[in-house]
């Protein structure tokens, strides 16, 4: 459905889970495609495996961590040296674990706010003078935490409502020159290394999908077909919007699974 041929995307995290999806999607289109991560290793089969799904695109990949502003800095100098212009940014780099409030360290908090709102910030203007005007696309993956309070979550809830935030606030100082910025939200996302932590049992899970209200839990493809809409000339007068794709999870079932899977942490000493 959609065409990315000679398109330069870069998705950073894009070396696992959702954002490997997203990265894969876009090369399937015919994009370019750049992924980072810290892992030089992932990255490296990353690459890879953007070859095997185009060919005839041009993929490479960068390693750095979002809270090294120097390594960002020149991490995006090697990405311009390869791609020039970015027509396209996914930005999810992220980092979650459960704990309480009460057990949780500052250093622990800190290091979520870290990775997930100062280095969403960092990304975005490290990529801001590369992308392309008046077409530039910019996606953060955000997360349901973001307006949904959630146990063993405070951290997380406190940064993904910044990344929103965040998005909403740029559309603002960016559209003038015709960068796009919206955030996609994603649900429950089976097989993903976050989804797994939150619900790491298969009744658990399956408790999950119960409380969607589409009775499954989502798949890195939907999320990833989101990423391809909003990128696209059909989505070029759409900026600002935080975008759930979810199932119609944070209707409500959002609330009482995390509770429910608050409680069973709880009596498991989180």
């Amino acid at each position: 459905m959609f065409e990315y041929t000679g398109k330069n995307v870069v998705v950073v995290g894009g070396t696992s889970g959702i954002n490997l999806q997203i990265a894969l999607s876009f090369a399937t289109a015919g994009a370019n495609v750049a992924v980072a991560s810290r892992n030089q290793d992932k990255v490296d089969a990353a690459v890879s495996q953007l070859q095997m799904a185009n060919p005839q695109g041009k993929h490479f990949g960068v390693s750095f961590d979002v809270r090294d502003n120097d390594a960002l800095t020149t991490g995006f100098a090697l990405i311009a040296t390869n791609m020039g212009q970015i027509d396209v940014l996914v930005s999810g780099a992220a980092g979650n674990f459960p704990a309480s409030a009460a057990k949780l360290s500052p250093n622990g908090f800190k290091s979520v706010m870290d990775i997930d709102l100062l280095g969403s910030f960092q990304v975005l203007k490290q990529a801001y003078p590369l992308m392309a005007r008046p077409s530039g696309s910019i996606i953060q993956i955000s997360a349901p935490q973001a307006y949904v309070a959630m146990p063993l979550q405070a951290h997380v809830c406190a940064a993904k409502a910044g990344v929103d935030m965040l998005t909403r606030t740029l559309a603002l100082e960016w559209g003038v020159e015709g960068i796009r910025i919206n955030s996609i939200v994603p649900g429950p996302i089976a097989d993903t290394e976050g989804f797994n932590r939150l619900a790491p049992s298969d009744a658990l899970q399956a408790k999950v999908a119960n409380s969607v209200p589409l009775k499954r839990n989502g798949r890195g493809q939907d999320i990833a077909n989101a990423a391809l809409f909003l990128a696209s000339d059909m989505a070029s007068y759409i900026t600002g919007v935080v975008l759930p794709v979810d199932g119609g999870w944070a209707l409500g079932g959002a609330s009482i699974a995390m509770t429910e899977l608050g409680e069973l942490a709880a009596k498991q000493g989180l």
